[in-house]
């Protein structure tokens, strides 16, 4: 594992590490600031080779991620980390991105587990909104875009309640006809990963293997329990539970269309991502959750008069005889 870089140190003359907010095998992700803009924070994808690749096997890995990161720079969605730049240095690549306040949504689904509580599928499926869109855009680029790491720490909820998927540490670049082609290499966690995906580089991938990993974050975000892993599911077909039996809260549509994105063939999922939004939520408007208030009086009046008015006259009725009676 490559030893991060410490904190104040600077990258390029312009970039100083302030902190390690994410880090996996191939690298960290760092919180900077941007010395050329003044108040801007970014974050910085690190990627370090294999040590063990050869020049001309590190000269081809090193030239396929400039061409990816430029690919990535050119990307503007409101669901997308904006992508400003991409460097070298000694072993290492660099992509830097817009850094993306708030938390992500394995936060969220933690924080309701420990109130014994699951997130409101009205809020899941406005976020599953929000990551088609952004799945849509990836995969109309030419050549298309897989995320291929698409799970809930990976989804972040801006203050302003904007969800941006991050981390384009496992992206990928369709190559038509044949299997993808990437640099930034890996093959995703487990409990997100089609079967197709574990096969690396060599297996076949396609927007469909997106579809899975959207389908299986939706059923973490909404039982709190991960959903048994495809080669599990490969094995023991019936490891994998409905969600609504973990879930009752959970509508009958919504865990259809989770567990059709779920299927282990792809040819069994939906065809792209609009056909996937359109199993989850159809052209209607997803349910937003009520704020509380206090019931006031003049909403009471509000919602029926007459009837409130006639139940005042019964009350007062009612009043009258009881104080008769006890005179």
């Amino acid at each position: 594992m490559p030893v991060p870089l410490k904190a104040g140190e600077i990258l390029r003359g312009r970039y100083r590490i302030n902190r390690i907010i994410g880090q996996g095998g191939m690298g960290s992700i760092y919180l900077a600031d941007d010395l050329r803009l003044s108040g801007r924070l970014c974050a910085l994808k690190e990627v370090e080779h294999d040590r063990s690749l050869s020049p001309e096997l590190l000269q081809q890995a090193r030239e396929q991620f400039f061409r990816e990161a430029t690919i990535l720079a050119r990307l503007d969605h409101p669901n997308l980390p904006k992508v400003s730049d991409f460097f070298s240095i000694g072993n290492r690549d660099y992509l830097v991105m817009d850094y993306v306040p708030g938390k992500d949504l394995r936060t969220l689904m933690i924080e309701a587990r420990q109130k014994g509580e699951f997130l409101f599928e009205g809020d899941v499926l406005n976020w599953a909104n929000q990551l088609a869109d952004a799945l849509a855009y990836l995969h109309s680029q030419n050549p298309p875009i897989l995320h291929r790491d698409i799970k809930p720490s990976n989804l972040k909820l801006t203050p302003s309640g904007l969800l941006k998927l991050v981390d384009f540490g496992l992206v990928k670049l369709l190559a038509p006809g044949e299997v993808t082609i990437t640099v930034l290499q890996g093959q995703g966690t487990a409990i997100y990963t089609p079967l197709e995906q574990y096969g690396g580089d060599s297996g076949h991938t396609d927007i469909r293997s997106d579809i899975y990993a959207f389908g299986a974050t939706l059923y973490h975000l909404l039982t709190n329990t991960p959903p048994a892993d495809a080669r599990e599911r490969f094995l023991n077909p019936e490891s994998l539970i409905p969600p609504r039996q973990i879930n009752p809260a959970i509508s009958n549509r919504t865990e259809r269309a989770i567990l059709e994105a779920m299927n282990l063939h792809p040819d069994q999922r939906p065809e792209n991502v609009e056909a996937f939004r359109q199993m989850l939520v159809g052209d209607q408007p997803t349910i937003t959750r009520p704020i509380a208030r206090p019931i006031q009086l003049r909403d009471i009046l509000k919602s029926d008069p007459e009837r409130i008015l006639w139940w005042i006259s019964i009350g007062l009725t009612l009043l009258m005889l009881l104080t008769i009676v006890i005179r």
